[in-house]
């Protein structure tokens, strides 16, 4: 159990900054013509008012923040009390905790400050941000939490320093690697060709006037690239008692633990670009991350890697798999007339521990999600591929980015691949 304590001392001020550019915008706007009908200097009573503004949003920001506290109770719980008018008392049990990340917003970056964000498993409603902290704080509020949470589901002794805990480097993104795979991607390399053509067809048939639209939608995909290079830099894994924790971000830095036992499905993803530099990507679903707008989204365990480098690291959520040695059983010379491009790399395979299907030409991609993880197995058969006499073998696993499906394969070893996968799946559920 913890003493209730109140969120740094500087939040009502970093809070209430936006007031600043509100009412700029207003007073050059709206405002400006009722400041000068009156005779009135603008740029001073601009200055003034928007100081005004943020005052009072520093002051109810103040009362907020008074009256918000948070702790961990004697079940090991997280309780957050707030309110002003009326109370409410928030408990998210740390026994179903599925995530606790670490971001630092670009204004509390500059102040030494950063928030915590606390996900348990349930409704969208079933997170709590803490906003802000001091790094040293957030730190060892993110190891307790993670302690307690593992107390309570193993319903373990406590220990005397439970929360100290060095991180090991597995795995970094240097910032050249970073940018030339964003450059190299079929979707951005796409986007500037067809800018490009665009750019000269319109200088060509409109003149000059035309291409001020074109450059415009032209710098899309610089934009593009540009927020996922800042979103992603410095990206580093490293290895903790709590699992994979993952650090990236350059104006807002985010830090959050993927637990092992968290990961439902894992893929890894090789662009056509990035083949001949032997560089791809892994993404992984985990559970109770999809879904809800205050999440990270989709989880990438890495955005770019060398190949050997990124296994790994699937190695380190996946332990008793070997990406590279999964028997997989190819589709049919018969998928060639459903799927003409991609058939030579549709395969499937099923070992004691996973299931895996491979499937992509312009963007390979494995799949791969272990039996315990498996929620249900369906074979879908389409008009066509009854035709062809194929069908489609479906593991789902939690929502989320990786989607493990066997494509195009002869009906005649969907049935028992499926009736194998369903066993599997019951054997390792009835394992203690």
């Amino acid at each position: 159990m913890t003493d209730p304590r109140r969120t740094h001392a500087l939040t009502p001020l970093i809070q209430a900054v936006p007031a600043f550019p509100v009412a700029f915008v207003f007073l050059l706007g709206p405002g400006r013509e009722l400041i000068a009908s009156r005779g009135l200097g603008v740029i001073a009573l601009t200055l003034g008012g928007a100081l005004l503004g943020y005052l009072g949003l520093a002051a109810v920001s103040w009362l907020l923040w008074s009256r918000r506290t948070f702790w961990i109770d004697t079940d090991g719980d997280l309780r957050v009390d707030s309110g002003v008018v009326e109370r409410s008392s928030r408990r998210l049990q740390l026994s179903r905790l599925q995530s606790v990340d670490i971001v630092a917003p670009f204004l509390a970056r500059l102040a030494g400050l950063v928030e915590v964000r606390v996900e348990v498993a349930g409704t969208s409603g079933s997170h709590v941000v803490l906003r802000y902290l001091s790094r040293a704080d957030a730190d060892l509020l993110r190891r307790m939490i993670l302690e307690f949470a593992r107390r309570t589901a193993d319903d373990v002794a406590p220990e005397e320093e439970p929360w100290v805990n060095e991180p090991d480097l597995l795995a970094s993104v240097p910032q050249g690697r970073l940018m030339g795979s964003l450059l190299l991607r079929s979707v951005t390399a796409t986007l500037l060709l067809l800018s490009v053509l665009l750019l000269v067809f319109t200088a060509a048939t409109q003149g000059g006037a035309g291409l001020v639209l074109v450059l415009i939608t032209g710098g899309l995909p610089i934009l593009s690239v540009v927020g996922e290079f800042l979103s992603n830099y410095g990206f580093r894994v490293d290895r903790s008692r709590e699992g994979l924790r993952i650090r990236q971000g350059l104006l807002s830095t985010k830090t959050r633990t993927i637990p092992a036992e968290r990961v439902h499905a894992v893929a890894v993803v090789s662009p056509l670009l990035w083949r001949r530099r032997g560089w791809v990507r892994v993404t992984v679903t985990i559970a109770g991350v999809e879904g809800d707008a205050s999440r990270s989204g989709p989880e990438v365990l890495i955005p770019v890697a060398p190949r050997a480098e990124a296994l790994a690291l699937i190695a380190e959520v996946l332990p008793s798999v070997d990406v590279e040695a999964l028997p997989f059983v190819r589709a049919p010379r018969a998928s060639r007339w459903r799927s003409p491009f991609a058939w030579r790399a549709l395969a499937v395979a099923i070992t004691p521990d996973v299931i895996a299907a491979r499937y992509g030409r312009m963007t390979a991609t494995t799949a791969i999600a272990p039996h315990s993880h498996v929620q249900s197995v369906r074979v879908t058969q389409g008009a066509w591929e009854r035709r062809l006499g194929l069908a489609s073998l479906h593991a789902d696993t939690a929502p989320g980015p990786v989607h493990v499906v066997a494509r195009h394969l002869d009906q005649a070893l969907v049935r028992p691949l499926a009736d194998q996968e369903i066993a599997l799946v019951h054997r390792v559920r009835r394992m203690p």
